[in-house]
């Protein structure tokens, strides 16, 4: 039996209820989901279960090394040019434009909500080559950041901001879907978080990066330069994506035959076909929007971002009301997010190998929760550091468990697809509601502020606890119909057993939502 023939006694399902799954799997036809003219058969003969295991791990480690690396220092970038607005505010951009009353919360605002108009974006992955499209992105939301530094009055500020949205909106949603192409599910959740964990490393150093731009004496106005310095970079990003980043894995050049063979075989375990890119299918996108897990899964977003936005474009000005000098907030921002940064690692590694991902999140908004209160009651400066710390490293890491919970509970490209469309459309109006807490005649406190945020933290929680009850009730309505998994063997590529499975991450015999 070859490498792939292992994975094709039962074929793709055509049904989209996982529960009322009525469907007869005819026959699997491997010309009409395979690659034609490939020796798998000899492939498989000339190695052993051992080599073919090792070989995997290879393909694995060579996507880790190129694709990963890729889209995380692009997601830098992009959290960099979104959120250094708050390093430019005390750098002097508030006096240069004259900016007054809630004219700063207009900034973020209108980048949020051309963000959320354009989250539609995220299928956009799907439907043109991903190469072109994250070149195409990176290069928009480069421009622009950088022209920021020109501009001389709040609507030009504003038009700026309101371009970036648009152009950041066509990357940052999509990648967790991008992801989900290359990996399988128990292996996407720690790449998400490796991608999203760029978002507190990049605080972490970008207070820092602006002590150091803001901190001499430039000709031009440092908050410009700031502007500058930091958006630069992504146009120079735009031509390393187009060159450097798959399609998918068939068209990597930095795998081998043997091992794009390896790569394929590992998508038709996963859906039952390596064609996955071209189009999608509308009537699966309107049963995913009645989907009430997406649902779930959209509003502990919304909930969580209340709290993410809001914390890296206001924690300088909070350091600053704090007591210390514009200059030590900024560097002050980098400890409590590269904190942050580890424990995403950490809590989402934890949950691939568990497959428990409600009671991270459970766990780690109980801890966000707590700083934030910390932050709204707590007057000695000492403890309120603490509690930066504390929601930091409790907000990040949840968003980073949220995101591979919808490509992990939906059972079919497209509904993954809408599933993170829809995610975002209703979880990014979180930060209209965490960037309008912040009122300047609330400081030094924001008691407001940082009680709504802890609020909403705690809400995620319970939006956790509620989803996962869900899903137990779900998997034991599959496990009457289909038979429990537990003594099902399912092979990994190169693996044996007697039982093998194809297309687990689609709706079918082997499907179970991961809690």
């Amino acid at each position: 039996m070859g490498l792939l023939g292992k994975f094709q006694r039962t074929p793709p399902p055509t049904s989209t209820d996982p529960v009322n799954d009525q469907t007869t799997y005819p026959s699997f036809d491997p010309e009409k989901s395979y690659v034609r003219g490939h020796d798998v058969e000899s492939l498989h003969q000339s190695h052993d279960r051992h080599f073919l295991s090792d070989t995997e791990r290879k393909v694995v480690r060579k996507m880790d090394f190129r694709i990963v690396p890729l889209v995380t220092a692009s997601y830098v970038l992009s959290f960099l040019d979104r959120s250094n607005i708050g390093n430019a505010r005390i750098a002097g951009m508030t006096k240069d434009l004259h900016l007054v009353g809630n004219d700063y919360q207009w900034l973020l605002t209108i980048f949020y909500i051309t963000y959320i108009v354009f989250e539609f974006q995220a299928l956009m992955w799907k439907i043109v080559p991903p190469h072109i499209w994250l070149a195409f992105t990176v290069f928009g939301w480069g421009l622009i950041a950088s022209a920021q530094s020109g501009t001389n009055t709040w609507s030009g500020m504003m038009a700026c901001r309101f371009f970036l949205g648009i152009s950041e909106a066509g990357f940052g949603p999509g990648i967790p879907y991008l992801l989900s192409f290359f990996y399988l599910r128990h292996e996407v959740g720690l790449r998400i978080a490796i991608f999203l964990s760029a978002a507190p490393l990049a605080t972490s150093f970008s207070g820092a990066l602006a002590y150091g731009i803001t901190s001499g004496h430039p000709h031009l106005a440092k908050w410009r330069l700031l502007f500058l310095v930091e958006g630069l970079p992504t146009i120079c990003m735009a031509p390393v994506a187009f060159f450097f980043l798959p399609d998918t894995p068939d068209k990597a050049r930095f795998l081998t035959e043997e091992e794009k063979l390896i790569a394929k075989a590992r998508g038709v375990r996963q859906v039952g076909s390596v064609e996955r890119l071209g189009g999608i299918v509308w009537k699966e996108v309107g049963l995913a929007l009645m989907d009430v897990k997406c649902w779930f899964t959209a509003f502990m977003y919304f909930s969580c971002n209340v709290g993410f936005s809001s914390l890296p474009v206001f924690l300088p000005t909070i350091l600053n009301d704090m007591g210390f000098n514009a200059i030590d907030s900024q560097g002050l921002t980098a400890p409590p997010f590269f904190v942050s940064f580890l424990v995403t690692i950490l809590s989402t590694w934890v949950a691939d190998k568990t497959q428990q991902r409600g009671y991270t999140i459970m766990v780690l908004t109980t801890v966000g929760g707590i700083g934030y209160i910390m932050l709204a009651t707590v007057k000695s400066v000492g403890v309120r550091y603490f509690g930066v710390f504390l929601a930091a490293s409790g907000i990040f890491p949840s968003i980073a468990n949220i995101l591979p919970w919808v490509t992990n509970n939906q059972g079919s490209d497209t509904r993954r697809g809408m599933g993170i469309v829809l995610l975002n459309l209703i979880g990014q109006c979180g930060p209209l509601l965490g960037t309008n807490s912040f009122p300047m005649n609330e400081s030094p406190r924001y008691i407001k502020g940082m009680a709504i945020s802890a609020a909403f933290t705690f809400f995620t929680g319970f939006l956790a606890f509620g989803l996962r009850c869900l899903l137990v009730w779900e998997n034991r309505k599959l496990d009457k119909l289909h038979g429990s998994n537990k003594n099902r063997v399912v092979n990994q590529p190169g693996g044996e057993g007697q039982e093998s499975e194809v297309g687990e991450e689609n709706y079918g015999p082997t499907f179970r939502y991961i809690l």
